[in-house]
């Protein structure tokens, strides 16, 4: 399970909304002055990120929260979302290939774009699909240990 710790900025019947400080690992790695991608790292670090979450249990507005997302879940999006726009415009390019074999370059390059945006679209449909099944949904694992320690004290 992938964790993270959020508070909550809205809560809802079921769901709340939670902001995330968006982390990078680079800040360990040794190489991590002439690297790259830690640069980019650097640039999006400090950003918070708001994210839709399942909550079975009911939240106030300024609770720290634990949230996470089953294991394979964020593997499987990664996936989808590369791989089958990349087979897409492989597989255009191939038959564009085939069929125009001696008009030259530009109907293959023309049938690989066009791969490539019904896997844009394919991504898209296949993704409002999976937007509402709760196997796919980061939901809330537990409250904060501060955040309980204050919740009991403060009850009368």
């Amino acid at each position: 399970m992938i964790e993270e710790r959020a508070v909550v900025v809205e809560a809802g019947d079921g769901h709340a909304w939670v902001e995330i400080q968006r982390r990078s690992a680079c800040g360990s790695c040794a190489a991590s002055e002439g690297c790259g991608t830690a640069a980019l790292g650097k640039l999006w670090s400090g950003r918070r990120i708001r994210v839709r979450v399942i909550a079975e249990e009911p939240l106030r507005v300024g609770d720290e929260v634990c949230v996470g997302l089953a294991d394979g879940v964020l593997l499987r999006g990664a996936l989808l979302a590369y791989s089958l726009p990349l087979f897409l415009l492989l597989a255009g390019a191939l038959l564009g290939q085939v069929a125009f074999a001696g008009a030259g370059e530009e109907p293959v390059v023309l049938s690989g774009v066009l791969g490539l945006g019904l896997g844009f679209l394919a991504v898209r449909v296949l993704s409002k699909h999976f937007q509402d099944d709760s196997r796919f949904q980061p939901r809330v694992l537990r409250r904060s240990a501060g955040v309980l320690a204050t919740s009991v004290l403060s009850q009368p």
